[in-house]
Order: C-alpha cells, then sequence, then structure tokens
C-alpha cells in the first residue's frame, strides 16, 4: 500500500528538551499520572472533517490545501475508500487511540436515500477493517444534518415535517453504523436547530419537536442495543443567530425540562464556550457540577475574530483548566478529546496536519501534568473548602439541609446581631498560585 505521508515517521515521545518538530514533548502516553497512563486520561481522538475533508477554504477564498489523498481524482466513493486509508495511516503514526466523524465526512451521498446508505455500508466495512487491523477505535459518529440544502431551516426543528423524518432517517443509520464500528458514543450537534427571525418562528413548537427527536434517538438507541453514550455539543450561534442548544446552562434547563437528562451528556467546545460569553473553564465547570460532563472537543478561538475558527489548542491555562475538571470528576469515562480543528489556511501541506496535533496533544499533556500538580499540592481546594466553612456547621448546615425557614433565619440573627463579616476571595493571590505550577 502506498504511504500518504511518506516523510513521516511514527512519532515518538522525546522529552520537554526535544527540539523535533516531528517530536512529543510531554504526550507520553504510558507515563502514569495520578494512577492512569496519560493515554487513559486524554484519550485523543482525531476528526475527520477538518484533518481530511477541510481545504483551507474561507469566506473570502476557495480551498488551497494540497492533499493528494484526493487530487488523485476518481469518483466520489473511489475519494472516500481511500481517504480511509489515509486516515488510519495518520492516525497510527500520531499514535491517537480514537477517530470520529459525520456520516457525510466518511461516505458521500448517492441519488437517493437507498444508495446513499449502501455507499455508508461500503465505507463502514473499510473502516471496521482498517479498525481491527490497527487498534484504532471510534469515539463516536454523529450525522450531518445542516450541510445540504434540504436543511436551510433546521432538521428536526424544520417547518417542513419531510425533513424531519428525513434527518431521522439518517441518524437511524448513523446510529448503526456507530455501533457496527464499535463507537462508545454518538453526538448530536443542532448545526441549524435554531433561528434567524423570530417573525417567522413558532419556537415552542420548534423546541417541541427537538425534544421529540431526541425521545425517538433514545428509544432507538435501546432498540438495537447501543450502549454507547449520548452526548450534547452546545453552541450559541453560527450558522443560526440563535441555536437551542446555546450552551451548558440552556441545554441542561432544556433536557431536564423534556426528561432527557439522564439519557445525554455534553460533548463540549471550547470555541463554543468564547462564542457564548463563556470560558471553557465555566462550561466545564458547570456541566461536571450537575454530572453533564462526557467529552471535550480540543480547540480554541481567536479573541480577535468574532467566529467559530476551530484552532488548535495551544494555550497551557486553558488545557490545565480543563484536565483539572475532569481530573476533579475522575475522568470522562467514554469521552475523550477530539481535536475538532483545522490547520490554517497557510499550513497547506500534509505535514502540517501531523505539527498542528502534536501540538495539541503536547497542550493537553502539559495541563495535564500541571492540573496533576495543583491536586497534589491541595492548596487550591483547601482555599475553597476554607471559604465556604460557614456552610458547613450551624445555620449554614441548617439552610442546606432544607431545616432552615425565614422565621429561625430571623431567630438567629435577632440573637446574633446584625455582623456579618465577610473575608477577602483572594483573586490576586490564587491566581499568582496557579502561576507558579505553569513550568
Amino acid at each position: 500500500m502506498s504511504s500518504y505521508f511518506p516523510d513521516v515517521s511514527a512519532i515518538k515521545y522525546e522529552g520537554p528538551d526535544s527540539t523535533n518538530p516531528l517530536a512529543f514533548r510531554h504526550y507520553n502516553p504510558t507515563e502514569v499520572v495520578d494512577g492512569k497512563t496519560m493515554k487513559d486520561h486524554l484519550r485523543f481522538a482525531v476528526c475527520y472533517w477538518h484533518t481530511l475533508c477541510g481545504t483551507g477554504s474561507d469566506p473570502f477564498g476557495p480551498g488551497c490545501a494540497i492533499r493528494p489523498w484526493d487530487q488523485q481524482g476518481g469518483s466520489n466513493v473511489e475519494i472516500a475508500l481511500r481517504r480511509v486509508d489515509v486516515m488510519f495511516e495518520f492516525v497510527t503514526k500520531l499514535g491517537a487511540p480514537f477517530y470520529c466523524f459525520h456520516d457525510r465526512d466518511v461516505s458521500p451521498e448517492g441519488k437517493n436515500l437507498s444508495e446513499t446508505n449502501a455507499i455508508f455500508d461500503k465505507i463502514a466495512a473499510k473502516l471496521k477493517a482498517k479498525q481491527d487491523e490497527t487498534g484504532v477505535q471510534l469515539l463516536w459518529g454523529t450525522a450531518n444534518l445542516f450541510s445540504h440544502p434540504r436543511f436551510v431551516h433546521g432538521a428536526s426543528t424544520s417547518c417542513n415535517a419531510d425533513v424531519f423524518a428525513f434527518a431521522g432517517a439518517q441518524v437511524k443509520k448513523a446510529m448503526e453504523v456507530t455501533k457496527e464500528l464499535g463507537g462508545v458514543n454518538y453526538v448530536f450537534w443542532g448545526g441549524r436547530e435554531g433561528y434567524h427571525n423570530l417573525y417567522n418562528t413558532d419556537l415552542r413548537r420548534e423546541f417541541d419537536h427537538l425534544a421529540k427527536f431526541l425521545q425517538m434517538a433514545v428509544d432507538y438507541k435501546k432498540k438495537i442495543g447501543f450502549t454507547g453514550q449520548f452526548l450534547i455539543e452546545p453552541k450559541p450561534k453560527e450558522p443560526t443567530t440563535h441555536q437551542y442548544d446555546s450552551d451548558a446552562a440552556a441545554c441542561t434547563a432544556f433536557l431536564k425540562t423534556y426528561g432527557l437528562d439522564k439519557d445525554f451528556k455534553f460533548n463540549l467546545e471550547t470555541n463554543h464556550a468564547t462564542l457564548a460569553g463563556h470560558t471553557m473553564f465555566h462550561e466545564m465547570t458547570y456541566s461536571s457540577s450537575y454530572g453533564m460532563l462526557g467529552s471535550v472537543d480540543a480547540n480554541r478561538g481567536d479573541e480577535l475574530i468574532g467566529w467559530d475558527t476551530d484552532q488548535f489548542p495551544t494555550n497551557l491555562y486553558t488545557t490545565a483548566q480543563i484536565m483539572l475538571v475532569i481530573l476533579n470528576q475522575n475522568g470522562l469515562g467514554s469521552g475523550g478529546l477530539n481535536f475538532d480543528a483545522k490547520v490554517r489556511r497557510e499550513s497547506f501541506e500534509p505535514v502540517d496536519l501531523f505539527h498542528a496535533h502534536i501540538g495539541g496533544m503536547d497542550a493537553f499533556a502539559h495541563g495535564l501534568k500541571i492540573a496533576s500538580a495543583i491536586r497534589k499540592d491541595g492548596g487550591l481546594a483547601k482555599f475553597v473548602k476554607d471559604r465556604y466553612a460557614s456552610w458547613d456547621t450551624g445555620i449554614g448546615a441548617d439552610i442546606e439541609k432544607g431545616i432552615a425557614d425565614f422565621g429561625s433565619l430571623e431567630t438567629y440573627m435577632l440573637a446574633k446581631g446584625d455582623s456579618a463579616a465577610n473575608t477577602s476571595g483572594r483573586q490576586e493571590m490564587l491566581e499568582n498560585y496557579v502561576n507558579r505550577f505553569m513550568k
């Protein structure tokens, strides 16, 4: 079999002093941190869409990426089959244990649904063979319900019932293929589930339809015996003005309102968090607090650009914060760190895909070590515990236990007096404290 990356060997760990751009400086898959190997902590996944299907196009120009596997030509199906070889060569040389895809990333549409499904089966058979050959696993599958013109008004929230039906058929097939390939999660991202203009939108009806769609998915999951975790990926805008899965809090409220909260967790993305006006630390902490954190899209945005730039993660503060939350909840379970990120338009050669992923994997491995050191030191956890000490005994404990009421609070304050002395939050001291571990 021909190599698509002939000048790249398997990427190895060479340590922090290495100057080799095609080597890991921090990601050592067998290194044990907090009782688990880095490979088990981080569960890295390569995404199909940006890595193999991205061309470097942007709103101001067509793609300029050099992608020999596509430029050899052939039918859409022939190109799709060739991409399978490229993906598994790339993932195995990189040393990532997982990959993930949208259905239309790996398999093109045919002239009708029947032909489309048949093509998908053909591609899936080759994916399965390559998984068996390499040991690489599927972190998650999902369906692209946003690119085709039929989804111009959304998928499950479309004003057209036929579109809802088509979307259901498409998700049914994507779930079946994900199960066949041993996928350990399945993701729902509502790319066009939202609105541009409320003048033409029945908002409550669309929410109801979205809930019905997800319940159908839950029912079918049980019917086929799929044991993977369902994940929802929040995003506030783009391509719609307002998307219904806008952030972790909105998704939690939606799922609880419709009784779906036990069936779903979240796949959080850093760039989506910042578009929602949050930090990723906030979205991670909120989701984990409610037992909803399931997986992570590992990327970042550009503070100077107001859209979803999907850049590779390089900020150690962000990766350390993400890993701190993950360690505090004892891991992601079946989830992982998926690089939903794309090389910049100017980085158009195939080798740039390696440079980008190596940097992202090293940034998270470094962040893991920083987070582990912060937890081992214990100073941050102790400060938070001490700050809330008044809730552990006395009137605070009574409030949390639900045995206090306004009358008892009044009685307590009349006896104690009006004094309610606060202590400093020490924000700057804590920021300095975290800086001590950034090395």
